[in-house]
């Protein structure tokens, strides 16, 4: 899946994927796409009910060899 801006947050607890993940966000222009890279395993509940809440669309996510990958759309 193609993005705009890949975010590496390997080896950062809670809630520090979610603190980078608005930071690079605010980076991005309305529509356009953020990889998000994590290990910590609550990321995943977080990134869901936080692009919820935020107006982001989370447009996918999976497990690679231990690494949490999502892509979110800006909203």
């Amino acid at each position: 899946m193609n993005s705009n801006k890949v975010l590496d947050a390997k080896g950062l607890a809670c809630p520090m994927p979610i603190v980078k993940t608005k930071k690079a966000l605010n980076e991005l222009e309305t529509g356009e796409v953020l990889e998000i890279h994590a290990t910590d395993k609550g990321a995943k509940a977080d990134l869901i009910a936080w692009s919820a809440s935020t107006g982001n669309e989370l447009i996918k996510h999976e497990e690679e060899n231990g690494v949490l990958k999502f892509w979110i759309k800006k909203g």
